[in-house]
């Protein structure tokens, strides 16, 4: 008997097969790992060359207009902390943020692509709009907005107009949560970018792509001090619950599937993004390593230190374009838990590989343009 889909079920199905995998029958994720290529390039600065080098990788990648033109285009951007945190006095873009630069050209090449509609997405720690928070870190909000003809900016700790959050799915039911309330932009798209910073993790080990969707769930939801029974109004601190289990999220939201696992941020954080990579999958990973930072993801941590990598990555499977970038990074992206830069943590490369979202074995993968040997920096030993 056939039956209509629903918008998410049409969504994950298109991204499944487009993927070249699909959902077994008991809905599990098929346990093939697909591959697609990944664009390397150099790009030495933030300047016009930001553009021209992306359109280059993206048409190694087969073009953009058939992936989005006439199309709804979520891009979840990379910021952590406070508008004004600085890591010794540069902009927070120049080190440990996406930068606008990347920002501006990708928003640009993909209005040119035929793009309907694009949404720029964050959940800011400050109770403030998204073009509020980005001005007050000195960011230049119209240019963002006037690089395509529909763009938005979207503070994601917030139901958004309809005052409702929508439930993300996580096929078979999930490693940590059986689904993550999020805002409607998440689901409300036809395509999903998440726009990461190539970085270190203290908690995950790398900070790339799919690590990038750790911040969809809203901390009014999520944070320390969300509401118990409902979402809180303003965002609620970091999201500990997902880091250390130490509450569940507010009652309106599902909890976590076993209460009992281990509390070790280690062991969730890798889990909680490996569950949201599967429940909103990415169909273009694009990651910003012209200027970024070593030794963890921000200026909180004594180990940080600034690194010119001057390079940019991109693909269609984030999985395969997160082994890229560790690999770039020197590391092995088959590593586990135990050796770099898994030392205390499970690898989410490892897990998503095992949801079948994508193979992490670089012997699978097509790089295309610079090749990963000579492009590699070994981040443990790099310096600005």
């Amino acid at each position: 008997m056939k039956r209509n889909l629903n918008r998410r079920e049409f969504i994950h199905g298109v991204s499944a097969a487009a993927a070249g995998f699909c959902l077994a029958p008991s809905g599990l994720w098929a346990k093939a790992a697909p591959a697609a290529p990944v664009a390397i390039a150099r790009c030495a600065t933030y300047g016009p060359e930001v553009t021209s080098t992306l359109a280059v990788m993206f048409d190694q990648l087969g073009g953009l207009q058939r992936i989005v033109n006439g199309k709804t285009v979520s891009i979840k951007l990379n910021f952590t902390g406070s508008s004004q945190g600085r890591f010794k006095g540069l902009p927070q873009a120049q080190t440990y943020w996406v930068h606008p630069h990347v920002v501006g050209a990708l928003v640009h090449l993909l209005g040119n692509a035929g793009a309907w509609r694009i949404r720029l997405l964050e959940s800011s720690s400050e109770p403030s709009s998204l073009a509020e928070f980005l001005s007050q870190a000195g960011w230049n909000t119209s240019a963002l907005t006037s690089a395509a003809p529909s763009v938005e900016l979207v503070n994601t700790n917030y139901p958004g107009a309809g005052q409702k959050y929508t439930r993300l799915h996580v096929p078979g039911g999930g490693l940590m949560f059986k689904g993550y309330d999020v805002n409607p932009a998440y689901e409300e798209c036809d395509v999903f970018v998440s726009l990461a910073k190539l970085k270190e993790h203290a908690t995950a080990g790398v900070t790339l792509s799919m690590k990038n969707c750790f911040g969809l769930p809203p901390t009014t939801i999520y944070g320390e001090n969300a509401g118990i029974d409902e979402p809180s109004k303003v965002p609620s601190g970091a999201r500990g619950m997902l880091h250390a289990g130490d509450r569940q999220p507010s009652r309106s939201a599902p909890s976590e599937n076993d209460p009992t696992s281990p509390r070790d941020p280690g062991y969730r954080v890798p889990r909680v993004t490996a569950d949201l990579v599967a429940a909103r999958p990415i169909h273009l990973a694009v990651i910003d390593g012209i200027e970024t930072v070593a030794g963890g993801e921000g200026p909180w941590l004594n180990t940080l230190r600034p690194v010119h990598a001057g390079m940019l990555i991109a693909g269609t499977n984030c999985v395969n374009t997160d082994a890229v970038g560790s690999a770039l990074m020197g590391f092995d992206p088959m590593a586990d838990h135990g050796t770099a830069p898994f030392e205390t943590c499970a690898s989410t490369l490892k897990l998503a590989e095992q949801l079948g979202l994508g193979t992490r074995d670089l012997s699978q993968i097509e790089v295309r343009g610079v090749p990963i040997e000579k492009g590699r920096i070994n981040f443990r030993s790099a310096q600005g």
